[in-house]
């Protein structure tokens, strides 16, 4: 849940509530009698895999430019 300064990342921690409540309607939609509609369950879908999206593209932007101005030094 942390970035790299060591604070709480808001990405990171909507991401995770996200993919916990998406877990639950899953689970909820298999075993009991609750139905999730299909247009709830993909939007947190989305949102589950553009945050982990978004988090992983700021550790590759960061190799990235670690790079850069090591060729530059």
């Amino acid at each position: 849940m942390f970035s790299e300064g060591g604070e709480v990342s808001s990405k990171r921690v909507v991401t995770a509530m996200c993919l916990l409540f998406m877990l639950i309607a899953f689970t909820s939609n298999l075993f009991c009698d609750y139905t999730v509609e299909q247009h709830m369950f993909e939007s947190l879908q989305w949102i589950v895999m553009a945050g982990l999206g978004f988090t992983a593209s700021e550790k590759f932007s960061e190799i990235i430019r670690n790079r850069k101005n090591q060729n530059h030094e």
